[in-house]
């Protein structure tokens, strides 16, 4: 590989990871537990944008702390579920290797 390729290619990947910092910064997700009692809002940087809480949910503190934490952990499960979407559709013509992403 001459460096002129080498260069094109960093050129490509450093436009690559804005994109990616960029859709992360646009992707919302919304995590709903406890029947909708719960509602987490978050962005792809994994910061809670919003938390709704229902009336109900609030009589039980125990249990309005474990629906917060669930509703939490799910939406961080459905970052890291869009962010791989989208960095494996990115990424998909560069034929690295199964599984790397």
């Amino acid at each position: 590989m001459d460096p002129k390729q080498i260069q094109e290619m960093m050129s490509r990947a450093q436009q690559m990871q804005q994109q990616m910092q960029q859709k992360m910064r646009e992707t919302q997700v919304e995590a709903s537990v406890g029947g909708g009692a719960v509602v987490v809002t978050m962005n792809g940087e994994k910061q809670v944008l919003a938390v709704k809480i229902e009336k109900d949910a609030t009589t039980d503190v125990e249990m309005l702390q474990d629906l917060v934490a669930a509703a939490v952990n799910e939406a961080a499960r459905k970052v890291d579920a869009a962010v791989k979407s989208q960095l494996g559709g990115m990424l998909g013509g560069l034929g690295l290797p199964q599984g790397l992403i």
